[in-house]
């Protein structure tokens, strides 16, 4: 017997089984071969239609259940790009493109909602700055395609459309509308002040659930396209960097995870209520979180990290595997020998206080300086991207002396995990889980199948552990300072 994860990525969307009996992967798909679009038809922006999204889950689905019995799934779970807003009519269509989490557009109007609805006010009920979130993304809607956003019927977040695609249901969940600067952590309720400024109809936010549990069931004409038996409940859905950590068994206070794809996040749990005065890291609803047994997450995103690696290598190592290309960055000493790499490229960096510095490079000698050294620079820029982020969540008192993660990403390059391990002074766990084994192992809890958490995450196993070098640790210290010299000149 199985249960499904469903992973909706901005690269790819991921599908897999877990083995209920072993907690082990019995089989995943990812589509499609290459990226998946973003289209960006002006600076700062990102779209990707909703249909994509369908079509490769359910490419996934029906490739995993080709030889498999449609009974054999007993529950479902979907994890999600976070922040992305979907537009629906009644008739449940999509209106437009979704506007997704890297895209930069409604900066202006957080920044507005922060004025009039007051600084204080947004740190104490919020614990966030309306920012560049779902709900300030739909502002964006109503300022600058009035027509459409009066046929809103309801909106979403990714996760919520494939729910509703798999279900007919229309429905959210408590740490999804944390997510979209839409949960008043002061009263523990909606926050309809947020959505009222905006001149959002509160009609048009679905209602919530909580995260893990029976959320909605598989409707026959889907199951039957599918594949699968109807009537399958779906019984787990998070956000991807909330999922991360539950993937990783990062559910208590002082617990941490990270990731290293198109963007890079550190995600620690807490179970006090604080916020950064500063908003440069941000504060959600944990998926364990109760009003009896509060947990909450302190996520820190950079938007530039794992997507400036890739672009490197299409653009100056495009022959070259990744695995090669890690080798060949391996050549060059700690530190690159000079070449510093600012990774932010990609949109606004809430970090930065939502300022958009673009990727920068910098130091290169062109008689000695190779593309190595720009490989190399490019994961140790990354790498100091999250060391000063971290530095943020230890000034919040958020410690973090060893970090989750799991085998996959940049976290697949022993040079990026041994360079951020020495420059952060923490050990770093690599575990066998992904962001789908994640969706399903929560639909399992979800759903009953497995009894408790101990037995949940009995099939996740430590594949290493990274520790500091010390040897290297003063190379990249003055490389790190050099790298936010150049940081702190390109804010000013």
């Amino acid at each position: 017997m199985y249960t499904l994860g469903i992973d909706i990525g901005s690269s790819s969307v991921k599908v897999a089984l877990l083995d209920i009996a072993s907690g082990q992967c019995a089989g995943s798909v990812t589509l499609p071969s290459s990226e998946m679009p973003i289209d960006a038809p002006h600076p700062g922006w990102a779209e990707q239609d909703p249909h994509m999204w369908w079509e490769y889950a359910s490419e996934g689905i029906r490739t995993l259940m080709k030889d498999r019995a449609p009974e054999s799934v007993q529950a479902i779970g979907i994890t999600y790009q976070m922040h992305g807003l979907v537009c629906l009519d009644r008739e449940g269509n999509p209106l437009r493109k979704s506007i997704i989490w890297c895209d930069s557009r409604a900066v202006d109007q957080g920044q507005r909602a922060l004025e009039a609805l007051g600084r204080e006010r947004c740190l104490n009920e919020l614990l966030n700055f309306p920012g560049n979130f779902t709900a300030s993304k739909l502002a964006w809607v109503r300022e600058n395609e009035p027509e459409l956003f009066a046929r809103v019927d309801r909106f979403m977040l990714p996760g919520d459309y494939l729910l509703y695609r798999l279900s007919g249901e229309r429905s959210t969940t408590f740490s999804g509308l944390s997510e979209q600067i839409l949960w008043n952590f002061k009263q523990g309720c909606r926050a309809d002040f947020v959505a009222h400024y905006y001149g959002i109809d509160p009609n048009t936010i679905p209602e919530a659930t909580p995260s893990i549990g029976v959320q909605a069931h598989l409707n026959p004409e889907t199951a039957r396209e599918l594949g699968l038996a109807p009537g399958i409940p779906i019984a787990y859905r998070a956000g991807d960097q909330p999922n991360n950590a539950f993937s990783l068994n990062v559910m208590e206070p002082g617990e941490v995870a990270a990731t290293g794809g198109t963007s890079g996040v550190v995600y620690g749990v807490t179970d006090r209520p604080e916020a950064d005065r500063l908003s440069r890291v941000n504060t959600f609803l944990h998926v364990n979180h109760t009003p009896q047994q509060a947990r909450y997450g302190v996520l820190l995103c950079i938007n530039g990290t794992g997507i400036l690696n890739a672009w490197l290598k299409r653009r100056v190592a495009a022959t070259m595997t990744y695995d090669q290309v890690n080798e060949l960055a391996a050549t060059v000493p700690a530190g690159s020998e000079g070449v510093s790499m600012l990774p932010f490229g990609n949109g606004a960096e809430r970090m930065l206080e939502n300022r958009y510095t673009g990727a920068c490079l910098s130091g290169i000698d062109l008689n000695r300086h190779t593309t190595a050294h720009l490989l190399r620079a490019a994961q140790e820029g990354i790498a100091f991207a999250f060391r000063y982020g971290l530095d943020i969540m230890r000034e919040m008192g958020l410690e973090a002396r060893v970090i989750r993660a799991g085998q996959a990403n940049l976290f697949l390059s022993p040079l990026f995990r041994q360079t951020l391990a020495t420059v952060c002074g923490v050990d770093i766990e690599l575990y066998n889980t992904d962001g789908a084994l994640g969706a399903a192992r929560g639909a399992a809890l979800g759903a009953g199948l497995y009894r408790d958490r101990n037995e949940a995450f009995a099939g996740l196993c430590k594949l290493a552990e990274i520790h500091p070098q010390a040897n290297q640790s003063a190379a990249l210290e003055e490389a790190y300072e050099r790298w936010k010299s150049e940081l702190i000149a390109r804010l000013k």
